[in-house]
């Protein structure tokens, strides 16, 4: 079965594992190859040029995306990102895999994804706000509340989204607070949005261990990013009894044998913007923590990071995939054959889009939900979605990946199917 998409990539790039992770769940499902065209192309890309005036006055122009893979089983839903490596590859990967995540934990979305080729990190506040809000007045006609509902990703947070929410609002005319997910609380946000892709990993993280026998206190864990999702997936799991023996940022990594002190790291990285220089453990080469004696490996930073190069370094029983497509379709094989249970980004990241629909469905009702019902339900999601794709892996085989392939492929396409071609 052949998979075609403009620039198609294999290796390390996102969008050749993206594609391959579908041919495999399409043969599988013994899909025709018409439907499996359908579901490989997205149904609308839109690239743009977003210009910004400078403090000092000089005008410079950055490449922007928006991805809408596919809509069929509701609008979409994805991320925007702000960094130096978006390019409309990458940003198709990613609008792939949110059908897929959407797909598999039920909610009623397609996926998308945006971003801007921009390192916020060289940018003041005001220049980013600016480009925030002349990527999103370029993007403006296939945004909305029932089309598309960009969240926080890479390089953006809760701030950005207020910037996205308020150029929408303007040119409409009045507040719109359900076009965009993950804004401040005091914006219409969700009591537990910040911490919800965090808490949805270390939920099936634990579920993991259970499944191989291990109690949490006899684990050890090594979490790659100690950003939005990998510092409080760190925490969580330090709760729950697991020695954090290591994590690392952009910029260093450190360990300690006996288990870092998350929060107290934490509180470092407040003060000093990384965990360099942390007194509480040792230094260590960033590629080292990947070949860490550990139980768990929660890669939480980027997309690629565990591939046919260095995968035979890795050590760990458990990868819990924090961040998208970390582990590459060479990798994956490799793990699955040496016996490593991976539990795929589209199941362990889940968390953020549930609790983003969560915050949707707020903003539509205009009634806010409490704390302990946002992460009751979170958990029902996430641990039903672990308790199915787990269903599916015994019935017919396969790695974990594989099997939430196939549940959510089959859903998306039973809704193509429902709802015919037009014309």
């Amino acid at each position: 079965m052949t998979i075609t998409a403009p620039h198609a990539s294999t290796g390390n790039a996102p969008l050749g594992n993206a594609l391959e992770q579908l041919r495999a769940a399409a043969e599988s499902l013994e899909i025709d190859d018409g439907s499996v065209q359908l579901l490989s192309q997205a149904r609308r890309e839109i690239s743009v040029g977003v210009p910004l005036r400078r403090d000092d006055g000089t005008v410079e122009v950055f490449r922007g995306y928006r991805v809408q893979h596919n809509f069929t089983r509701g609008p979409a839903k994805g991320g925007v990102r702000f960094a130096p490596s978006v390019d409309l590859d990458e940003v198709r990967a990613l609008a792939m895999w949110m059908t897929w995540k959407c797909a598999l934990v039920d909610l009623p979305y397609g996926g998308a994804k945006g971003g801007v080729a921009i390192d916020p990190r060289r940018y003041s506040d005001a220049e980013i706000e600016r480009v925030t809000r002349r990527y999103t007045s370029e993007i403006l006609p296939v945004i909305g509340p029932d089309r598309d509902i960009p969240a926080p990703d890479v390089g953006t947070d809760e701030r950005t989204m207020a910037w996205m929410m308020d150029t929408f609002s303007v040119s409409h005319g009045f507040t719109v607070q359900s076009v965009v997910t993950g804004k401040p609380i005091a914006l219409g946000g969700s009591l537990g949005r910040a911490t919800s892709t965090s808490r949805g990993v270390a939920l099936v993280a634990l579920a993991a261990l259970d499944r191989r026998g291990v109690a949490p206190t006899a684990a050890t864990a090594a979490v790659q990013g100690f950003g939005k999702v990998g510092r409080h997936a760190a925490r969580f799991l330090a709760e729950a009894g697991v020695r954090v023996r290591a994590v690392s940022d952009q910029y260093a990594a450190v360990v300690h044998t006996d288990g870092l002190d998350v929060d107290a790291l934490g509180r470092h990285v407040d003060a000093h913007g990384t965990v360099a220089g942390f007194p509480g453990a040792d230094p260590m080469d960033h590629d080292d923590l990947l070949g860490l004696d550990v139980t768990l490996l929660v890669p939480a930073a980027v997309e690629g990071v565990i591939h046919r190069d260095n995968v035979e370094r890795v050590r760990a029983e458990i990868v819990v995939e924090g961040a998208n497509g970390p582990v590459t379709t060479a990798a994956d094989a490799e793990l699955a054959a040496r016996g490593v249970l991976v539990v795929p980004d589209i199941l362990a990241n889940a968390g953020g889009v549930i609790v983003s629909y969560f915050e949707w469905v707020q903003a539509k009702q205009t009634y806010r939900w409490s704390l302990d019902t946002v992460e009751s339900r979170l958990r029902d999601r996430m641990l039903g979605a672990w308790d199915a794709v787990s269903d599916e892996q015994r019935a017919r085989g396969g790695t974990l990946r594989e099997a939430a392939m196939r549940i959510a492929v089959a859903r998306v396409l039973d809704a193509h199917r429902n709802r015919g071609l037009y014309p």
